[in-house]
């Protein structure tokens, strides 16, 4: 085989894939509806950009320590609830196990739950509640931690709740938000958790948001060149 044929080859597959991914770029930049800015709770949006969640740490329902690392270079879902909520909470997660089911064996997708209750929600509860759930093993994540802990994670990292109150004599969180968070761990979009139109947005979004984050590798790649 000659040079000139092997660098015609070369050069052939460098320019698909640059077409590739131009091409690629064009479908994000005309159907991205993805939110870069933070919304709902979050007092300032001018920084939105950069704003990254908080690192955190809890147990799962596998007693397993889950930090914000485990989440790095991962598409994922957050939300907030507790076991022995009849109203918001079993639809949130219906609509949840869903789409976990919708994304079974894609590794890039993750889901992390925190409870709300953890006096009652201990890892034996979230064990029996996640398979009640049909949560799949290492990838939907139900944690318990200090309510004060995962209260202040829901108003000031990932802005899924309202401020405290001081008119009600007992501090709680109950939010129906779903947050998505991208790769780099910025939070694109809020979703309620009991609505059919937006967990189909959602999933619409998630896909949407693994093209980019393709798309962005590709970019680097070709960068080194």
């Amino acid at each position: 085989m000659s040079k000139n044929f092997i660098r015609l080859a070369y050069a052939f597959t460098i320019l698909v894939l640059i077409v590739t991914w131009w091409i690629g770029v064009q479908i994000i930049e005309g159907a991205q509806p993805l939110s870069s800015g933070l919304g709902y709770y979050a007092k300032d949006t001018t920084t939105a950009m950069n704003y990254i969640v908080r690192d955190f740490a809890f147990y799962d329902q596998d007693s397993q320590l889950i930090t914000r690392k485990k989440f790095e270079n991962k598409i994922w879902l957050t939300d907030f609830f507790f076991s022995t909520c009849e109203g918001i909470c079993p639809i949130m997660n219906m609509n949840l196990a869903a789409i976990q089911d919708s994304f079974a064996t894609d590794t890039n997708l993750l889901i992390l739950s925190h409870t709300v209750d953890p006096e009652t929600d201990d890892v034996a509860t979230l064990k029996a509640y996640a398979e009640k759930h049909r949560a799949i093993k290492n990838k939907w994540h139900f944690v318990t931690g200090e309510a004060a802990t995962i209260y202040d994670l829901a108003r000031t990292s990932y802005f899924a709740a309202t401020p405290k109150d001081s008119t009600y004599g007992e501090d709680f969180v109950h939010s129906q938000l779903i947050c998505l968070i991208d790769p780099h761990l910025h939070i694109r979009g809020y979703y309620d958790g009991t609505s059919g139109k937006d967990m189909l947005k959602l999933v619409k979004d998630i896909r949407l948001l693994k093209i980019e984050y393709e798309m962005d590798k590709k970019e680097k790649w070709l960068g080194v060149f």
